[in-house]
């Protein structure tokens, strides 16, 4: 079988009886024993029980039973997610490995579509680090470069899709954790809209998301249906899709009006390269006939993203269920610190800011374009190691490298805006280059139909990082 299949044609071959959910199992485990010393993308593994679930999943083929849409196609969960049976660490020497009692919705998601579970990949503590790197685990690699970062962090998930020791990962997303590991690595990146996938916690004042990282626009739509089947027991939830999300792949978006973005939000110097990127899918959606042209919106303030970077995700990682907190990363010690220094109505006073200033910069959406074009990152990915140490090194200063990792990305998790990173670009070193696309309020729909119609202008599925491509 070819490791890099969609996800889709491998259930689809199961089916069929083509292949069997035991092969597909052993190809993914011999390949992660083979490859992921290199790359530390996985961080638990339960061997045994993947492949004793595939013996089940294939008997299940036998039996004439009805599957379900991915059934017997394994799928690894990121550290940050929990899952009945498996530990969850979230990356941190100061949270034991306890078994946890439950799934978390989405774990429970793929659970029901037939997935395997089958591992647990890398992530930076608590997930507040752009790049993947921990005390605890150690340093995910880049399969395109093994000295560069694959992103954070959800590093760990894409450097095992790239890698092709998985045919997709769960990720999540609450600032570019799932679109800038994609762009790092290569691969597509999909954040839903605040509450299309059900969350046991909506953390971070409702930025953070969960998903999945993938290869193909099919399979990312695909994974999007299984993922946001409602549950009526969360506090909100996006409204029900026109049709299911699968079937927005090759259908017409008709003629959009793009707007395209290369300066930072932030301020922070772009690099050419991930402009190209921007400019280069400008072109590509040009010659599938949109209007795109420069825009210059309006985002947050100042106060509103101070509020936010400081005041909510330090009072966020105050209230993480540690064990031992005084084992965390320095970085993550001084925001708890500097959490204790803010009273509630500070706190108030940033959220509510935040819902204010939102209303204003979601109307462009629509009004002044339908869909924002922007680099997915103003930096190609970076040396690993170097964020961490940015951040330990300077916990109150600017961290330049990851505000420039950020830059294009946050926004979106600021307002809930759907996007997603497309691998539609090259650096002359040979590192996957991004370009992200931003749809307006719960408009996943539209950005699947231009990844797909993107997709057949510029298969990105047929480029691999070398030294991978055996089994």
């Amino acid at each position: 079988m070819d490791p890099f299949a969609a996800a889709v044609d491998l259930a689809t071959a199961v089916r069929k009886r083509e292949l069997s959910p035991v092969e597909i199992a052993d190809t993914y485990l011999n390949r992660i024993d083979r490859y992921d010393p290199g790359l530390t993308s996985f961080v638990w593994r339960n061997d045994d029980e993947v492949r004793a679930a595939a013996k089940r999943a294939e008997q299940a083929v036998t039996d004439g039973a009805d599957l379900p849409p991915f059934h017997g196609v394994p799928i690894p969960i990121k550290e940050l997610t929990e899952a009945e049976g498996q530990p969850a660490t979230y990356g941190s020497l100061g949270v034991d490995d306890r078994p946890r009692p439950q799934n978390e919705p989405v774990v429970q998601r793929f659970v029901d579509a037939g997935f395997l579970l089958m591992g647990r990949t890398n992530s930076p503590e608590m997930g507040l680090l752009s790049t993947t790197e921990n005390s605890r685990f150690g340093t995910t690699r880049n399969p395109w470069d093994p000295f560069r970062s694959p992103g954070g962090s959800s590093g760990g998930a894409a450097a095992a899709v790239a890698a092709g020791l998985c045919p997709v990962a769960h990720a999540n997303d609450g600032g570019g954790s799932i679109r800038m590991p994609s762009s790092s690595c290569g691969l597509v990146g999909l954040k839903p809209s605040r509450g299309r996938v059900p969350q046991q916690v909506a953390a971070w004042e409702h930025a953070t998301v969960e998903g999945a990282i993938t290869r193909y626009t099919r399979d990312a739509a695909a994974l999007l249906d299984v993922m946001s089947v409602p549950d009526r027991l969360a506090m909100y939830r996006a409204p029900a899709p026109e049709r299911p999300f699968a079937e927005e792949v090759g259908r017409d978006s008709g003629r959009l009006r793009i707007g395209l973005l290369t300066e930072a939000p932030t301020g922070m110097p772009v690099d050419p390269v991930c402009a190209e990127a921007a400019e280069r899918a400008a072109r590509l959606l040009e010659s599938l006939g949109h209007d795109v042209f420069p825009v210059s919106p309006r985002f947050f303030s100042e106060e509103a993203i101070t509020g936010y970077a400081l005041t909510v995700l330090d009072a966020a990682l105050w209230g993480v269920p540690y064990d031992q907190p005084e084992l965390a990363e320095p970085h993550l010690r001084r925001r708890m610190e500097r959490a204790t220094t803010r009273h509630s109505g500070e706190y108030v006073r940033a959220a509510l800011r935040l819902q204010a200033e939102s209303r204003a910069v979601v109307a462009q959406w629509g009004t002044d374009f339908d869909v924002l074009l922007t680099p997915t990152m103003a930096c190609p990915p970076p040396p690993v190691d170097a964020v961490l140490q940015e951040a330990n090194d300077n916990p109150d200063g600017l961290r330049v490298t990851e505000t420039q990792m950020i830059s294009f990305t946050a926004v979106c998790n600021m307002t809930g805006l759907p996007a997603i990173s497309l691998p539609l670009h090259m650096s002359p070193a040979g590192l996957p280059i991004g370009a992200q696309l931003v749809g307006g309020p719960w408009d996943e729909a539209v950005l699947i139909r231009l990844a797909a119609a993107l997709e057949t202008v510029d298969p990105w599925p047929l480029r691999r990082p070398s030294g991978f491509m055996a089994n």
